[in-house]
């Protein structure tokens, strides 16, 4: 099967968001499994949880990358971010979110400039759903510094 004509920038942003999905399902997995051992059940099944909604970006740009006709290929996983309280775990996890959000804004914008309307639409939807994940990180640390989700968090830890 000939591999259709792709645009090398949209196969770049393509690549480098598989390394980033990959290493947010790592990210995620990793503190969940942490959380676990704190004995933070709901924390650890909201992580798990963020881990399962990233393996399904993943999912996705693999198929984007199959319909392109390129195998996919992510460059390197980065090493999972971790901490010694959920406070630290969720501000790694909000500015990891942040940043791929970045990506996706970037990687829809070159669709749109190349006139590309399928690229564009494919990386609008993942931006709009990664920006979602950074807000639900943001709302979640905020639920931590209130008075009650603190007291509630120290007798989960305690």
């Amino acid at each position: 099967m000939p591999a259709p004509r792709s645009d090398h920038g949209i196969l770049g942003y393509l690549g480098r968001a598989l390394s980033l999905e990959l290493s947010a399902v790592q990210m995620y997995s990793t503190q969940a499994r942490l959380v676990a051992t704190w004995g933070l059940d709901e924390p650890a099944r909201r992580l798990r949880n963020e881990a399962h909604e990233e393996m399904q970006h993943v999912e996705r740009i693999i198929a984007r990358m199959l319909a392109l006709g390129v195998a996919p290929s992510a460059s390197q996983l980065r090493p999972a971010q971790l901490g010694g309280d959920l406070r630290s775990l969720l501000q790694a996890g909000f500015a990891f979110e942040k940043e791929v959000v970045q990506l996706y804004a970037d990687a829809a914008a070159h669709g749109a400039r190349i006139g590309s309307h399928d690229d564009r639409v494919f990386f609008q939807a993942l931006f709009a759903e990664e920006q979602d994940h950074a807000q639900e990180l943001l709302q979640w640390l905020q639920e931590l510094d209130s008075p009650t989700a603190g007291r509630t968090a120290r007798r989960a830890s305690g």
